[in-house]
């Protein structure tokens, strides 16, 4: 059964990565999985590293690996801003075992409560995320 279409637009510092009118839209935020459709009501969130997936229709499924970011849903519209989004199939997994070694060693050498411990977690967590979704896991 076809639900009511609503607009979504996914921003990066690129630029412009989405903008139709689609069925659902499912993401993480800082507090769990979310799915989004028509009529929403107004919510403003934090996004954590997930694969994002935007719904044209039950058979029409667009998915990024989502960075982290803010979801914003007003007005019947849904604007996503995230730092990096790529399509599954652009990703590399071998980068992102390198990334994923990098940031692991960086938290080891991290003090307990420093800058350089919140930006290894990030970037950790980024790149497991993006790690699972390119192998399909």
């Amino acid at each position: 059964m076809p639900h009511t279409k609503f607009p979504v637009e996914i921003l990066t510092p690129e630029g412009e990565l989405f903008n139709d009118e689609v069925e659902m839209v499912s993401t993480r935020t800082s507090l769990g999985l979310i799915g989004i459709l028509a009529n929403h009501s107004p919510l403003l969130a934090t996004l954590d590293p997930t694969e994002l997936r935007i719904y044209k229709s039950d058979s029409d499924i667009v998915r990024f690996a989502q960075a982290e970011g803010y979801l914003q849903v007003g007005g019947n519209r849904v604007m996503i801003l995230v730092e990096e989004a790529h399509e599954p199939d652009q990703l590399d997994t071998g980068a992102l075992r390198e990334q994923l070694e990098r940031a692991e060693r960086e938290l080891q050498e991290a003090g307990e409560d420093s800058e350089k411990r919140r930006v290894a977690e990030r970037d950790r967590r980024r790149a497991e995320a993006f790690l699972r979704i390119a192998e399909g896991t």
